[in-house]
C-alpha cells in the first residue's frame, strides 16, 4: 500500500482516491509542481494535505478564502493533525504564535 493511500485511509477515513487525486498527490510528493482545477467538493484539500504529511518540513497553502482556511484547519486539528492558518483575521499576538510554532 502506498504511503499516500495509507494516510488517506488512516487519517481521513477514505478507502480510495477519487478522480485524479492520486496522480496529483504523487506529482506533489515527488517534488514536481501541479496546477489543479477541480470543482467545489472535488477533493482538492486532500491533494495538498496528504503531500504535507508525506514530505519533510511544513506544507504551506495559499488561499484567498479565510473561512475555508479556518474550516480546513479545524477539521485537520480534529483529526489530530498539527495545523494553523495565518491571515488578517488574527491579532498580532495570534500571528506571532503561528510563526513561533513553525520554528
Amino acid at each position: 500500500m502506498s504511503t499516500a493511500l495509507s494516510i488517506l485511509k488512516r487519517i481521513f477515513g477514505y478507502q480510495e482516491f477519487r478522480g485524479h487525486q492520486e496522480e496529483i498527490i504523487n506529482t506533489l510528493i515527488s517534488g514536481r509542481d501541479a496546477l489543479v482545477l477541480m470543482p467545489t467538493g472535488g477533493g482538492k484539500s486532500l491533494c495538498y494535505q496528504i503531500p504535507a504529511h508525506v514530505r519533510e518540513g511544513v506544507g504551506v497553502v495559499i488561499s484567498p478564502l479565510i473561512a475555508l482556511m479556518q474550516d480546513q484547519v479545524q477539521a485537520l486539528q480534529a483529526l489530530g493533525v498539527s495545523a494553523a492558518y495565518l491571515n488578517s483575521s488574527l491579532t498580532s499576538k495570534q500571528a506571532y504564535q503561528v510563526h513561533k510554532k513553525l520554528n
